[in-house]
């Protein structure tokens, strides 16, 4: 039994070094944009990746998890040329679905990228939307080949080609940005300028992300080649029946997570700066990057601890240790926590100038992010007993809160309205999922401890903000705030130490 808990543990390593990967390039564009871009072009910027975000879930039809049940079903006593067998009709038919369905979104998209252009406010821009439908479609066919490198357990050739696709689009940043206006300037009838503006502009990321799109298609050319494309009938309805539910059942959360930069277009007019929805938009998804510290731990948690969770599910004293590192992880995170929020003002320089005027929301989206990383812990009760149907309640619950709170404050209090809202979203969701846990499969979570460790963080945060009123002098409040950094950890550490979770 260690071997394949072994091979699992390193295959998580793997997969989580393409997406941790993809969240530090993202963070690394930070600086870049908000140096060169305006509060309005990245909030224009911001608008559009997240429609991206949610048609990606939608045109792959939840084939990829379908692609797992159809291919891997009664495979286990079967040789490995057996089950290639048996895998590729159902992978020959999801790429036939998912390729049809993308190709046909791609083809209106097109047709109608004037009007769409114009009616969204970007006139004259709809070369931009094209680029948006041809992400869609190759990412939407990729994500099917990537599933087969998942199913054949080819980890580190799927992490390679997501790697090299994101590396790529990191270079083709840098190359628009600093090399293409040089090039411009010297020629400005080129070919090149019929495709993107010729002037910086935001749509060169969507181009660079279509470039790395285009990159990625290559790299499975030699896979593609082998693949025949058939469309099994008898598969297909099967397939459609399980994974469209899937699919459904994810929109609530890639929503919730979007949904909030849809609804400044509508809600918010001037704003907080006064350059209307975008300029707000832009500030605020910029400032928000800031978090990802805590993000990208969450993240790498989450690898880490799913599979450790799976492994000790039958083992004696299991939920004694799920609740052990619930502890360990939200003391952590709230060090994480004060570590951002005390030496914000050295952090912040990672931004733009214009785009430090929102700094005041971090320590609310640090709390959305660690209620965020409690719910994972606390929703594994649905993972580990099978009763995934509770994940939709769960996410739909936060997505209503979502929604009804932004449209209620969104138009007043602009992005302050959407980081509070998220907040208690998020906090209402852990609290449901807590519940249910413990009337399912209890887990005797200390509350009290956890409590302290959160209390205990946000204390020092005020305390820092209050002596920060009589100290002007920023050395000064570094070293006030290293000494309360300091003082928490010794904390942590005391109490770790002191109180350790009994077993039964």
């Amino acid at each position: 039994m260690a071997n394949p808990l072994k091979k699992l543990a390193s295959e998580t390593a793997i997969y989580g070094l393409s997406t941790i990967l993809a969240r530090i390039i993202n963070f690394f564009f930070v600086p870049i944009y908000t140096r060169i871009l305006t509060t309005q072009e990245y909030g224009s910027y911001s608008e559009i990746m997240s429609y991206i975000a949610v048609l990606q879930v939608v045109l792959v039809l939840g084939l990829e998890t379908g692609c797992f049940k159809f291919a891997s079903s009664g495979t286990t006593d079967l040789s490995l040329k057996e089950q290639e067998e048996r895998a590729r009709p159902v992978f020959s038919t999801a790429l036939s679905t998912v390729t049809t369905v993308s190709l046909f979104a791609f083809a209106l998209i097109c047709l109608f990228s004037r009007k769409l252009s114009d009616a969204m406010g970007y006139p004259g821009m709809h070369l931009m939307l094209v680029y948006v439908g041809a992400i869609l479609a190759l990412d939407s066919f990729t994500a099917i080949l990537f599933a087969r490198l998942r199913q054949q357990q080819k980890a580190f050739k799927f992490a390679l080609i997501k790697s090299v696709k994101i590396l790529s689009e990191l270079g083709f940043n840098l190359l628009l940005f600093f090399v293409v206006p040089k090039y411009f300037a010297h020629h400005p009838n080129s070919l090149l300028g019929k495709l993107i503006p010729t002037e910086i502009h935001f749509s060169y990321i969507i181009f660079a992300v279509l470039l790395s799109c285009i990159v990625c298609f290559v790299l499975f050319l030699p896979e593609i080649i082998k693949i025949r494309f058939s469309l099994n009938k008898k598969l297909l309805k099967p397939m459609m029946a399980y994974s469209l539910p899937l699919m459904v059942a994810s929109l609530p959360g890639i929503i919730n997570e979007s949904a909030d930069r849809w609804l400044f277009r509508a809600l918010v007019k001037e704003g907080y700066t006064g350059g209307g929805w975008r300029a707000d938009l832009g500030l605020y998804q910029a400032t928000a990057k800031l978090a990802v510290i805590m993000n990208l731990f969450i993240q790498m948690f989450r690898y880490a601890a799913e599979p450790f969770f799976f492994a000790r599910h039958k083992e004696k004293g299991s939920k004694e240790l799920y609740a052990k590192v619930m502890e360990y992880f939200v003391a952590f995170c709230m060090i994480i926590f004060l570590g951002i929020v005390f030496y914000i003002d050295i952090i912040a320089l990672i931004l733009g100038k214009d785009f430090r005027g929102a700094l005041g929301i971090i320590p609310f989206m640090l709390l959305s992010y660690l209620a965020l990383g409690m719910l994972f812990n606390v929703s594994m009760w649905y993972k580990l007993t099978g009763q995934t149907k509770y994940a939709v309640t769960i996410t739909l619950l936060g997505l209503a809160i979502t929604l009804i709170g932004n449209l209620l404050f969104m138009g007043t209090f602009s992005y302050w309205a959407s980081v509070i809202v998220h907040l208690v979203s998020c906090v209402i969701m852990l609290v449901y999922s807590t519940l249910l846990g413990q009337k399912y499969y209890h887990i005797p979570y200390r509350w009290k401890e956890i409590g302290t460790y959160i209390v205990a963080g946000i204390l020092l945060y005020v305390v820092s903000v209050a002596i920060q009123h009589f100290v002007d002098s920023r050395t000064v409040m570094f070293i006030i705030n290293t000494i309360l950094l300091t003082l928490y950890l010794v904390m942590v550490a005391v109490r770790t130490k002191l109180y350790p979770i009994k077993k039964d």
